[in-house]
């Protein structure tokens, strides 16, 4: 009895500690956890259009494109050469002309995987004026059976109802596929997102290592004398204070550190982690590229192989993503400004005016010209023109 009275007491006098057994292991794994942007159009296009060069250049790259395309407008006899409807697109309203909205388009469609295109209508005929309207501004509002009967855009604490239920709407809707929306399209920034984050990241990365003098950081081992291995508090706060007013910051890089007391500077080289982080920077931006339909060879991304030379890889960024692009928008305003004017047109992009491909161009009229089997009308008609008044109903 009295050993397990001293006993008890000298357990007693021990400061009580707590701690679960598997705290060091639930620490571990919570403590690297991935912190991932928000994924609504208003961030994505915050941190991948206005933050991130290689989504800004590849929505550029894309916008530009497509607008830049030379459109013809014609119907199942002739190729106009004026119409009111081009004239419209050709000067849309009084702020805009053609390549700006058309720009404002495909960015949008881009950025959010939505574009919405308001009709300014007059009493009869085409529209009077054509306004692209934010997409992160537009709700759409379905009915009863599921299809849009409005669209709702919200300003300034205010919201405007288009009505979308009679048979012209004067809201055009184009949307990009999603395969889990039916209403909203789904945006290369989406698909995007990940590798944007890890691209940002390794940015500011590199912002903090030229902060630090363009060096990884180093170590300041105190050797003290007479067995001290610690410095005071004192000592500890003057050495921080005066490493963050003298040595710290790209203005006094490579300043020389003067040191006393047992203080020994022990300078770090770049791990293989380090070395390796550029690398994952560039493979981000390729990703980012790869989501945009974009050549890595156009946006200057160092490593990418893919094309033999830039004329290839720009021939395939008009084949593989400008054209598909701008086809799909163009039929689609064709047929909504088409049923304003009660006409079947239809609306594309002049390929024999796109530089780009004028060597494909170039052999498909070589092959159909040479095709002797063929009539004029067939002829024609392989290469994407109207046939003649006066061909009647050769071919």
């Amino acid at each position: 009895m009295v050993f397990d009275f001293f006993r008890s007491r000298a357990v007693a006098d021990v400061p009580e500690q707590k701690a679960s057994a598997t705290g060091k292991v639930v620490a571990w794994q919570t403590g690297g956890r991935v912190a991932w942007s928000p994924r609504d159009a208003v961030s994505l296009t915050r941190s991948g259009f206005s933050g991130n060069p290689v989504g800004f250049r590849s929505v550029k790259l894309i916008a530009e494109a497509a607008a830049a395309l030379p459109l013809v407008l014609q119907d199942a006899e002739r190729r106009f050469e004026a119409h009111p409807l081009l004239a419209l697109i050709k000067r849309p309203n009084p702020g805009q002309g053609r390549a700006e909205l058309l720009e404002a388009l495909f960015a949008q469609l881009l950025l959010s995987g939505n574009a919405y295109v308001e009709a300014v209508a007059g009493e009869s005929g085409p529209p009077l004026e054509l306004h692209v309207l934010r997409s992160d501004r537009m709700s759409v509002v379905p009915g009863a059976d599921g299809w849009p009967v409005a669209y709702d855009y919200a300003v300034g604490g205010k919201t405007h109802r288009f009505d979308a239920s009679g048979p012209i709407s004067p809201i055009c809707h184009i949307k990009s596929f999603h395969p889990q929306d039916d209403h909203y399209g789904f945006s290369p920034m989406q698909a995007a997102a990940m590798a944007l984050d890890v691209h940002t990241a390794a940015s500011r990365w590199s912002k903090s290592l030229l902060d630090n003098a363009a060096r990884p950081s180093g170590a300041i081992v105190y050797r003290g004398q007479e067995g001290q291995s610690q410095l005071s508090n004192d000592q500890y706060d003057r050495l921080v204070s005066e490493i963050e007013t003298n040595h710290s910051g790209a203005r006094n890089a490579g300043r020389p550190m003067l040191l006393e007391g047992g203080l020994d500077w022990k300078p770090m080289g770049f791990s293989p982690s380090d070395m390796e982080f550029q690398k994952t920077k560039e493979a981000a931006a390729r990703e980012i590229a790869l989501a945009f339909g974009v050549p890595p060879m156009l946006l200057g991304i160092q490593g990418d192989a893919t094309y033999a030379n830039y004329q290839e890889a720009n021939r395939a960024f008009y084949r593989l993503t400008v054209l598909p692009l701008a086809t799909r928008v163009a039929a689609g305003l064709a047929d909504w400004l088409g049923a304003h004017t009660g006409e079947d047109l239809i609306l594309t992009p002049d390929l024999d005016q796109v530089s780009a491909l004028s060597a494909e161009r170039d052999a498909q009229w070589a092959r159909v010209s040479g095709a002797d089997f063929l009539s004029a009308a067939e002829k024609r008609r392989m290469l994407g023109l109207p046939a003649l008044a006066e061909e009647g109903a050769d071919g």
